[in-house]
Order: structure tokens, then C-alpha cells, then sequence
């Protein structure tokens, strides 16, 4: 719901609109991203946009003022900032997730996280457990697990106190504060309450090699927070890490997964055999047929 404290015509947010997508084309932006912040800006909705209907009304309303609006396009264009962190607001599964350049903004893909873990628990005892959710960032996949395991207890770690404030306001927003429990800590350390515990661990942590950061896409490497994205020299190093520690963690059967980038998964499934406490090693693939996730079971 947009709060209603500016106003405008809808002949000028239309001739915005026009203005805005051609510059994004200029600028090798999708020009989607144009309709998406207006959608989140103001209170013209998709099949409005689609039909270009809202530019006969007298007065739209917007969550900040019209010469913000184009302030914050300027930036995207100019500053290559990404428009969810300009909206401050990110869809994810079923949630509508506030972030900031804190947390790296929840991708699509990372989704399918969540579907894994519900295929592999099914109705066993291990979906009404204690999860973990470690470098939980924005809080996204904490509550999916929340949302898809209703009788599991989550517990989601991220060493940013930034980062944590935002799970905790997404989980307040969304409904399931009481599901969830907050530590600010490094990786496993503030869950020594719950060693041999665990249902499962579930982690979507820093992946990239540390000389590939400087090359990413300008909108990640400019804004995105460079915490949660160097996995050192081989970007292995938070795998390598989880690898050795969730045996101490994790009951017996209990889930490790984690998600990472293309080219990684056979190396991690290496790691996970040579440790020696884990089974049914297996890799799975995002929608782009990328091995992104590989899971596994504690001996």
C-alpha cells in the first residue's frame, strides 16, 4: 500500500514513465526495471501500467515526492544503483522484504532453497526441528523456512548487526517474530545451545572468489555489502568452514545446504566426501540448469 502524501497527474507520471524506460534502454538498464519502481512508488498497479489507462487520471498518489522520483532514477542510470535498494523493497517467495545496501538483495534463484528443503524433510520429524539459517542477511530464507516448516523452530546467524536489524523488521512484518531467533555471531558460534541438535542447516554464504568481486556487475560490486560476497581466493573458504563444523551441530540425518556459484559443485561435493561424516551427497540445479545447490546428510 503506497502511503499517500504526494500527488501528480497522471499525464506527467506517464510522460516519467516514457522518459524513464528510453534512458534505461540508453543506459543498458532493462526498462522493466522503470515499470517496477513505479508499481512500488506509487499506487498504479501492473494491468494500469500494462494499458497505459492511469495517464487520463487527475491525480496519482506516491510515496515521495515527483522530483524524488526521477532523483531516484538518476541514481539507478548514473550510479548504477539497484532499484530494489532505490524502492528499499525486494519480492521474494511470498514476501515483499525491505533491504538496504546492508544485506545483498535476495535473488529468485535462491528461492528454490526452500522448495529442497520441503522435498527432502517431507513429513519426518526433522520438518517440526531446530533450523539454521547462517548468513541470513535480509532474513529471506529464515522465513521461508519459517513459512514452509510451521512446526520448526528457526535460527538465523549473520555476524552484521545491520544485517540482523533488517531480518528482525522483515520477520516482524511478515508475521513470524515468534518463529525465529536472532544471534549476531559468527557462522555456528552462537548456537553451542543447540550442538547435536540441529534438524538441519541451510546457508546461502559468500561464494566468490575474491579477485572476481572487482568484476561483478557494477550494481553488485558498488553497493552490494562485499561481506557477503568474498569467499576468499577460491571463494571457498564459508563452505570449507560449514563443511568442518555442522557434524557438531547436526543430529544424525540432519540436512546440510547450501547454495553457491557455477563451477563449485563438484568441488564442494569433493569437500563434503573427504570429511568423512556426511552421505547422500547430491548437487541440484537452479531453473537456468546452473548446479547452484549441493545438500547432503550427516552420518
Amino acid at each position: 500500500m503506497v502511503e499517500r502524501h504526494w500527488v501528480t497527474s497522471g499525464e506527467w507520471l506517464w510522460q516519467w514513465w516514457q522518459a524513464a524506460r528510453a534512458a534505461a534502454i540508453a543506459h543498458q538498464v532493462p526498462p522493466e526495471e522503470a515499470d517496477w519502481l513505479l508499481q512500488q512508488l506509487t499506487d498504479v498497479d501492473r494491468l494500469a501500467l500494462r494499458l497505459a489507462s492511469f495517464r487520463a487520471r487527475p491525480e496519482i498518489f506516491l510515496s515521495l515526492p515527483p522530483e524524488q522520483l526521477e532523483a531516484l532514477w538518476q541514481r539507478r542510470l548514473q550510479e548504477r544503483v539497484p532499484v530494489q535498494y532505490l524502492a528499499a523493497i525486494a519480492p521474494w517467495r511470498n514476501f515483499l522484504l525491505t533491504v538496504s545496501p546492508a544485506v545483498l538483495i535476495p535473488r529468485p534463484e535462491t528461492e528454490l532453497i526452500i522448495d529442497l528443503v520441503v522435498a527432502a524433510v517431507g513429513n519426518t520429524p526433522l520438518a517440526s526441528g531446530d533450523w539454521a539459517d547462517l548468513g541470513t542477511g535480509s532474513g529471506a530464507i529464515a522465513l521461508g523456512l519459517a513459512e514452509a516448516l510451521p512446526n520448526a523452530t528457526i535460527h538465523a546467524v549473520d555476524l552484521s548487526a545491520e544485517a540482523l536489524a533488517i531480518a528482525q523488521f522483515n520477520a516482524a512484518q511478515t508475521g513470524l517474530s515468534d518463529r525465529i531467533h536472532f544471534y549476531q555471531g559468527n557462522w555456528f558460534a552462537p548456537l553451542a545451545s543447540l550442538r547435536g541438535r540441529l534438524s538441519g542447516m541451510v546457508s546461502n554464504p559468500p561464494y566468490i572468489p575474491t579477485v572476481q568481486v572487482s568484476s561483478l556487475h557494477p550494481e553488485v560490486t558498488r553497493h552490494e555489502p562485499h561481506l557477503a560476497l568474498d569467499g576468499g581466493a577460491d571463494g571457498l573458504d564459508c563452505i570449507r568452514h560449514l563443511v568442518a563444523t555442522a557434524p557438531e551441530y547436526l543430529q544424525p540425518g540432519g540436512l546440510w545446504l547450501v547454495e553457491l556459484m557455477a563451477g563449485q559443485a563438484i568441488a564442494v561435493a569433493e569437500l563434503l566426501r573427504q570429511n568423512g561424516r556426511y552421505e547422500a551427497i547430491q548437487s541440484h540445479r537452479d531453473l537456468a540448469g546452473i548446479e547452484r545447490f549441493v545438500m547432503a546428510r550427516v552420518r
